[in-house]
């Protein structure tokens, strides 16, 4: 996507945080790809971007600071991860169950699981929605894949 209004580089603050499994690993460097690639990210009152966006966590916030590429001050958006974790937890525990299904299981039941784990991720991006709306426009990609990074980040438990 063109135009101003979108996310040009991704970095995530993994301090402190434990590896993530080479499973979702792959799923975090597909969304950063994807939203470099093709996102709609629109901070309500900041300088015009495109934008370099920071995903990091601060106790129980996780903080996404949009620094337009010209420069300037970031537009930090801070939100409360509660109510997001007990979903991020669902999200892990499936993909941990559909991982370990993926090379031993039948086909019906690794379809099952898939439908879970998407019907639980859009169920994570929705939240994130709600959350985003009130400080940046967004569009549904964007937010699911904004999620699928957020459930990296933030520690299992």
């Amino acid at each position: 996507m063109t135009g101003s209004a979108r996310i040009i580089s991704v970095a995530l603050d993994e301090a402190g945080l434990p590896a993530p499994t080479p499973e979702l690993d792959q799923e975090r460097r597909v969304a950063m790809f994807d939203l470099t690639e093709n996102s709609f990210f629109a901070p309500m009152g900041a300088a015009p971007g495109p934008y370099r966006l920071h995903l990091a966590l601060e106790g129980h916030r996780l903080t996404l600071t949009a620094t337009p590429e010209a420069g300037g001050d970031g537009f930090p958006v801070v939100l409360s991860l509660a109510p997001l974790r007990q979903t991020i937890r669902d999200y892990g525990a499936i993909c941990q169950t559909y991982f370990a299904a993926v090379n031993h299981q039948p086909l019906a039941q690794i379809e099952a699981l898939d439908a879970g784990r998407r019907a639980i991720h859009a169920a994570g991006a929705d939240a994130l929605d709600a959350m985003l709306a009130p400080q940046v426009k967004t569009d549904a990609p964007t937010r699911r894949r904004l999620f699928s990074l957020i459930a990296v980040l933030l520690p299992p438990g």
